[in-house]
């Protein structure tokens, strides 16, 4: 069995991004994977991201796509460089309870001005069953890092 790699300086710099988000981290998201033009969050069922009836709340999955879309484009800017969402459109395809959602963002079209991403949500049950559970198209633009 091959052991672990470390995390490449890319996921670091997306990581210690992710760590000041007080929302995830609140949520209890997690950053599964970076690569160039992509990143994962995974986000565990719990009281903390369901609505009324006991499935995931769409404010959670919104968030959470928001999140990995964000991401997925800050790997492609500068290191003294971050991103904020303008606007995206969510389209919820079903619900679920239970199991933990898995956000893949992936960048489609990375300019100087505007960075335009989508994002596939699903849901993994307790067997690893994974289903669609939303999508999403998102626009981002580069701004200065302040911290």
């Amino acid at each position: 069995m091959d052991a672990p790699s470390a995390p490449s300086d890319l996921f670091r710099r997306i990581e210690a991004s992710f760590l000041r988000q007080g929302m995830m981290q609140h949520l209890g998201a997690r950053l599964v994977r970076v690569e160039p033009g992509l990143c994962e969050v995974a986000l565990p069922y719990s009281e903390r991201v369901i609505q009324q009836q006991g499935g995931f709340h769409g404010g959670a999955m919104g968030a959470l796509a928001d999140i990995a879309g964000g991401y997925a484009a800050m790997t492609r800017v500068a290191s003294n460089t971050e991103v904020t969402t303008v606007e995206y459109k969510i389209n919820f395809l079903a619900a679920f309870s239970g199991g933990e959602l898995r956000a893949i963002g992936r960048v489609a079209r990375a300019g100087k001005r505007i960075i335009v991403a989508t994002v596939e949500v699903l849901h993994l049950d307790a067997n690893g069953k994974q289903s669609a559970c939303a999508l999403m198209q998102q626009t981002v633009v580069p701004v200065p890092k302040t911290y």
